[in-house]
């Protein structure tokens, strides 16, 4: 680099030189830091789940400023201590907050392994392993599904994967609409008002005849209904909807039918619990995240679609610089105009190790795990004062709750009953927090005149039948005087 009096100086750049022992000092320190306290300590029982502080002490603990200069080693082991020490430890075997929870080690190699060579899905060329890799995966899945001429992308998430279908199937039925809208439009344009609302039973299954005379309804008016999307594994009370019966709705019609199987997809992994989803192989395309009930790092997030060629017919824009017609190699394998993204990580490494490693039958005793445990805590919750479940059977991992504390118990159900019950799960839930024991959510139910109530998921290998037992009794223990 010139200086400005005409001499050249030699710049140092720190952390890109990884046969300096002091970068591989400071990169081991950070490994052990992670094996000994996230990956052991934190998912042992009689450690916290959470070390919860309020917003603005976690700020005050957290050193976050940025200095001119940079800071040393020893001041980054530390700040990574700190990172650890104060979040929540989604690893251990009792916390049950949201749709994901566990680690597995093969699965965390290939995200270290696929962060390390930090490369890009887009091209074969850039990316030669990871495209085979990701094409193989996507063709075991849609086996799984019986997709014969099938074909998917791993996508950022669930919700991305979702609109990628609304994408595909907009597409479907206007297709000249791609030529006249850039990629924005095609997802903005659309607007609430095309989002139809269809009336669930009390278990949350979409009513195939409600669907049928909405669609009708839409017909006469003139709209033209695109998609139909299906849920198997809903995220609060865990419903799987009736595959066939919306298949048979959706082919009279001509309508798309998307299955988002987010959560409730690793049924299909199981012998005993497959027929869930069955005729899912009738549907057009669907979203399966196997970050959650598989165990697979976030995100790992897969969206399938049973004709092959679509997507890249929906959203191929041919970027001169990237997908070259004339590259040395079979430029079929450049995966890029599959999705509306451009710059891609490559999430298949991490599956792929993890199912590699555990084999078919290793990731269905992930699932028989889930709902084995989900069935106990359900039954027990029957058995037991002050536990009222909000429907009688559960389908998926999910057990949603109502405790009653003493105070409350044995008194005509009135709204202002009702109105005292909402409250509880709040007060419980800082309780938990606040100590650390575990973690769970609590939600209201409005559409089904539900007051909040706690929603259990239970994603953890780790997780057992004594867990289930502790949260019983830790739910009396901390609601008990309320």
């Amino acid at each position: 680099m010139s200086t400005g009096d005409g001499t050249d100086r030699k710049v140092t750049f720190r952390g890109i030189d990884f046969e300096s022992l002091d970068v591989r000092q400071f990169l081991d320190n950070v490994q052990t830091l992670i094996v000994d306290d996230v990956l052991v300590r934190s998912t042992r029982r009689e450690n916290k789940v959470i070390n919860f502080r309020d917003p603005v002490e976690l700020q005050e603990l957290l050193d976050l400023t940025i200095s001119p200069d940079g800071a040393k080693h020893d001041t980054l082991v530390e700040a990574c201590k700190n990172v650890i020490e104060y979040s929540a430890k989604t690893g251990h075997p009792r916390f049950f907050n949201q749709l994901y929870s566990g680690l597995n080690a093969y699965g965390l190699a290939g995200s270290w392994l696929a962060d390390s060579l930090n490369t890009n899905g887009y091209t074969f060329e850039a990316s030669p392993v990871f495209v085979i890799m990701e094409l193989s995966l996507l063709q075991k899945i849609c086996g799984i599904l019986g997709y014969e001429n099938g074909d998917g992308v791993f996508c950022p998430g669930g919700s991305f994967s979702n609109i990628m279908a609304m994408h595909l199937a907009r597409y479907k039925v206007a297709p000249e609409a791609h030529y006249s809208l850039v990629k924005g439009a095609m997802f903005l344009g659309m607007g609430l008002d095309s989002v139809v609302r269809v009336t669930t039973d009390e278990r949350g299954k979409m009513k195939p005849e409600v669907l049928e005379a909405r669609i009708q309804e839409d017909l006469k008016m003139g709209h033209l209904p695109a998609m139909v999307m299906a849920t198997a594994g809903t995220t609060v009370l865990g419903a799987y909807d009736l595959l066939e019966a919306l298949a048979d709705v959706c082919d009279r019609y001509g309508v798309w039918l998307h299955c988002d199987a987010c959560w409730g997809g690793g049924a299909l992994l199981s012998n005993k619990h497959r027929h869930l989803m069955a005729a899912v192989h009738r549907t057009h395309s669907l979203a399966w995240n196997f970050h959650k009930m598989s165990g697979a790092p976030l995100q790992s997030a897969a969206f399938l679609v049973n004709e092959k060629g679509l997507m890249e017919e929906c959203n191929q824009f041919k970027a001169e610089y990237l997908f070259q017609p004339d590259k040395f190699y079979d430029t079929s394998y450049d995966i890029g105009d599959k999705t509306v993204q451009c710059g891609r990580k490559v999430d298949s490494l991490k599956l792929w190790l993890l199912w590699k490693a555990v084999g078919d039958a290793g990731m269905a005793a992930v699932v028989d795990n889930c709902f084995e445990n989900a069935q106990y805590l359900a039954e027990k919750m029957k058995q037991t004062d002050g536990f009222r479940l909000v429907i009688p059977e559960f389908e998926c991992a999910n057990v949603c709750f109502w405790y009653i504390p003493e105070s409350l118990r044995g008194q005509e159900e009135t709204p202002e009953w009702w109105q005292k019950i909402s409250k509880v799960g709040p007060a419980i839930k800082e309780r938990m927090v606040r100590e650390g024991s575990m973690m769970m959510g609590f939600t209201p139910l409005t559409c089904k005149g539900h007051v909040n109530f706690f929603r259990m998921i239970l994603a953890n290998a780790k997780s057992d039948r004594t867990d289930m037992d502790f949260v019983v009794s830790e739910i009396d223990r901390l609601g008990k005087d309320l």
